[in-house]
């Protein structure tokens, strides 16, 4: 029988996934992903779902509101961004903006799309109550993917 060997890179990742949702904690997650993507040389997908949820309970989804959603979400994430592009050890860096149900677009739209071998994500930490009603975006994308998550505390 022959002996199998796994070098170091073998086992790294070649597409990251990071979910990012606007909070505080976005700069953390995204530094780390950005990082992770470097050390394994990489593609790296950053996904931003603007929230439909708030909107539908209202009755209305005002979609002139989105494009500017969208715009201040790219620009709080530019200049990592162009770091993450500017690096030689990141194959590729896509942004990836959508507009909709959280769990269904991300699953939907990104990771059934973009097929990541590592999902990073953060733990923002919800109230109870939000999280009774919405449940949580890490727990579903843990139980969801085929592949690792990584969810940054």
């Amino acid at each position: 029988m022959a002996e199998t060997t796994t070098s170091y890179q073998d086992l790294g990742y070649d597409k990251i996934f990071v979910s990012l949702d606007g909070s505080d904690q976005q700069d953390k997650v995204l530094d780390r992903a950005i990082v992770m993507a470097a050390n394994d040389n990489a593609e790296l997908y950053i996904g931003h779902v603007i929230d439909s949820t708030a909107l539908e309970a209202a009755g209305t989804f005002p979609v002139d509101i989105v494009p500017s959603l969208e715009k201040a979400f790219r620009e709080s994430v530019e200049g990592k961004v162009r770091a993450a592009e500017a690096n030689p050890n990141i194959k590729k860096v896509e942004v990836i903006v959508r507009a909709g149900r959280i769990r269904e677009t991300i699953k939907d739209e990104m990771l059934d799309v973009i097929e990541p071998d590592l999902v990073i994500c953060g733990a923002r930490g919800l109230s109870s109550i939000k999280y009774a009603i919405l449940g949580s975006i890490s727990t579903f994308l843990t139980r969801n993917t085929e592949c690792d998550t990584l969810i940054i505390k």
